[in-house]
Parts: C-alpha cells; structure tokens; sequence
C-alpha cells in the first residue's frame, strides 16, 4: 500500500495590467509568507514565458506558484490562506493543478523536492523539467532549445504548456500537460529533441537539471 501522501500543485496567476508591478513585487515580497503556509514541504514562485511553451519573451501577466504539500489537505487549505487570497484579489483569474508525483531525477538548488510514489501513468500525464544554464553555454542554449520548444506546438497530445522560471535565461523550466504518457514519450523522443539532448549531455551545458512527471489528481478554474 502506497503510503505517501505528499501532494504538488502548480497556479497560474494572470494579473490586469494595473496590477502587475504589484505582482512583480511579490517575486520578493511574498518569499516570508509563503514559507509560513502550513503544510508546505517546499515551494518557489516564478515568471512565466511570453511564447508558446520555453520563450525568452516574458509574459508580465502571468506568475506560477508552485508547491509541494505534505498531504491534499494541506493543498487545497491553501486557498484558505491570507497569502492566497491576497493574490487572488489582486489578479483577474487563477487556475490550479494538483498532481503526484511518480518519477523525479535531478535537483532543484541541490534539493531534490519530490518524492516519487513510483505509481504508473494510465492516463493524462504532467512535466516539469528545469535546468540552470552555464553563463558560458548561454549562446548555444539560446541557439537550439526555443526553435525545439516552439516544435511541441505541433505535438500530438499536448494540452497545455507554459515556460516558468526564477531568472530570465538561466534558469529555466516548463511545465506540460499531456493527454498521455505514449503521446509525451513520441515527442521526447522525436529526432528534435533528442538531437537537443545529445548536445545538451555532450557540450555540458547545465549547471543542474531536473525533470519530473507527475499523475493529475484535480484540476480548479475560476472563470475569466
């Protein structure tokens, strides 16, 4: 019997105009509150790419929360909490993912923030993959990987992407929802991307890397 509990959710925050550099602002302002949110195992706050999927565009609109729960009980009393309400009185729609997760390798700032319940995707699957680029490997980085991003738009499967990241450039990372594993593993494996791979592993680009898929386990809107 699986007995994990632990619980990841991902938001989308979209701002008006008005309230943007507002939302800028919380990037720092909210670190100490967030870290406070009972139940909370680990989180990070994010920008969000302006193009479809990894962009060096940002979208100043739109800011991702991510976080992972000791169980979904602490998940969904989150939306309860003064940090949550607070963005989401100041923006004009949020959407949320709750996911496990069933596979992770890598690190995020040396630590590994997902512990994997090793179960099987029989259904829609969710991704994140992150890296920290090599200041000398930005150029080449920049070179390949958008025009390899851009090419998932055409993907078999694919609901919803969206670049998220800490800093432009550097730091980057995607989230994907896809209709099922077979469909992600076909575009993963297509000859694009592998050939961005195979340059990735022989140049070294990343300073740390990580990918992770995760099951859905709830999804909430709230209308435009």
């Amino acid at each position: 019997m699986n007995k994990n509990k632990e619980v990841v959710s991902i938001t989308f925050f979209q701002y008006p105009k008005r309230n943007r550099w507002w939302a800028f602002n919380q990037m720092q302002l909210a670190i100490s509150p967030l870290e406070r949110v009972p139940g909370k195992k680990f989180f990070k706050l994010m920008g969000t790419g302006g193009g479809f999927g990894f962009s060096l565009k940002p979208d100043f609109s739109t800011y991702a929360l991510l976080m992972v729960w000791e169980d979904i009980e602490a998940a969904k009393n989150f939306n309860l909490s003064e940090v949550y309400l607070r963005f989401n009185q100041q923006c004009i729609n949020n959407f949320t993912y709750w996911m496990r997760c069933i596979q992770s390798h890598g690190t995020w700032y040396g630590e590994k923030p997902f512990n994997p319940s090793q179960e099987k995707a029989k259904g829609p699957i969710m991704v994140i993959t992150r890296a920290r680029v090599k200041l000398h490997k930005v150029l080449r980085f920049l070179k390949y990987v958008p025009n390899t991003s851009k090419s998932a738009e055409k993907a078999n499967g694919l609901i919803f992407t969206k670049g998220i990241g800490e800093w432009p450039i550097i730091e980057q990372a995607t989230f994907s929802y896809w209709k099922s594993q077979e469909q992600m593993e076909d575009f993963a494996y297509s000859l694009a991307h592998k050939e961005v791979i195979k340059r990735v592993k022989k140049e070294n680009w990343y300073k740390e890397e990580l990918f992770a898929r995760f099951i859905p386990i709830d999804i909430n809107e709230t209308p435009d």
